[in-house]
């Protein structure tokens, strides 16, 4: 009896940047755990992950980087604290971090790229598929993703990308994806990979956004792949040789590491990698609270008819 794949179970998120467009806030707090309303914005990629199945989470962390994992730990003084106040709204919403995976974290020695970041990960991944999820994207959990591109892996194999469609004059900021259509409106064969093309020579204006579902042979091509724009190890390069090695390899064993896909997303998405995209996705985020929003539209209604 043939045995099915099992599941991806396992989540990758690189948090070792430095955050300097952010300065001097990331001076001595790390950019993830920047608050977004009321939750530091690296909650809820995690909380993404969890959302998704993937309850094995592995941060990719740096130096400046503990907070991180303090959020993620038990804070028992606070706890006690709180739970003798009585106050057990405040309590649950401290327990939570900690409570939502099984957490690991690993070092990455020197600021070498998302590719060296992701690579990693390869002693704790091993040879199972698995997702990386990038921190300055956060997907709204009513237009679900990730999960999305686990069913896609899980039924084509190979790696899964996530796309977008930019403006044109915007693809030079974002990886871009030539593309295949296939049976499914969502999902596209990828057939070439750019890191930030000039906008005059991109293949098309479907820009590769924080969320990959990778082969682990991803982690033989990293070891081998050249730093690329910027001096760094690209992810995208690598996912490039993926695709086109696959699709130039005989039919039978010389397919290793299956074809690239990617999901089209068309749904809410909030860039907290820009400050302006930041501050954007914090006035989203509240207004839409049921506890938050209907006073604060109100504000921000009188703000911008009397201040503006």
């Amino acid at each position: 009896m043939t045995q099915s794949p099992p599941r991806i179970s396992k989540a990758v998120i690189p948090a070792a940047g430095l955050g300097t467009r952010f300065l001097p806030a990331t001076k001595a707090t790390p950019k993830e755990m920047l608050p977004v309303v009321d939750k530091p914005a690296i909650q809820y990629v995690v909380e993404e992950a969890v959302a998704a199945g993937l309850s094995d989470v592995l941060m990719i962390t740096g130096r400046n980087k503990r907070p991180l994992e303090d959020h993620f730990d038990r804070n028992y003084e606070l706890e006690e604290a709180l739970a003798r106040k009585g106050d057990e709204e405040r309590l649950s919403k401290v327990q939570e971090p900690s409570d939502l995976a099984t957490m690991h974290y690993v070092r990455q020695g020197a600021p070498r790229g998302l590719g060296h970041a992701v690579l990693c990960a390869a002693p704790h991944v091993g040879d199972q598929p698995f997702a990386v999820l990038l921190g300055d994207d956060l997907i709204d959990p009513r237009d679900p993703l990730l999960s999305r591109m686990v069913d896609i892996q899980e039924r084509e194999g190979g790696s899964v990308i996530a796309l977008m469609e930019v403006e044109p004059s915007q693809i030079h900021l974002y990886g871009c994806a030539a593309v295949e259509a296939t049976i499914d409106s969502d999902v596209v064969k990828v057939t070439d990979l750019v890191e930030k093309p000039d906008p005059e020579e991109a293949p098309s204006n479907y820009a590769i956004i924080g969320r990959y579902v990778l082969d682990p042979a991803i982690f033989g091509i990293l070891r081998e792949t050249e730093p690329g724009r910027g001096g760094e190890i690209q992810l995208t390069d690598a996912l490039q040789k993926l695709a086109k090695t696959y699709q130039s390899a005989p039919t039978g064993a010389g397919k290793i590491g299956g074809p690239v896909h990617g999901v089209v997303f068309k749904g809410r998405r909030y860039d907290t990698g820009d400050r302006g995209d930041y501050l954007r996705a914090i006035v989203r985020l509240a207004c839409e609270r049921e506890d938050l929003g209907p006073d604060f539209r109100a504000w921000l209604r009188r703000y911008v008819s009397e201040e503006m």
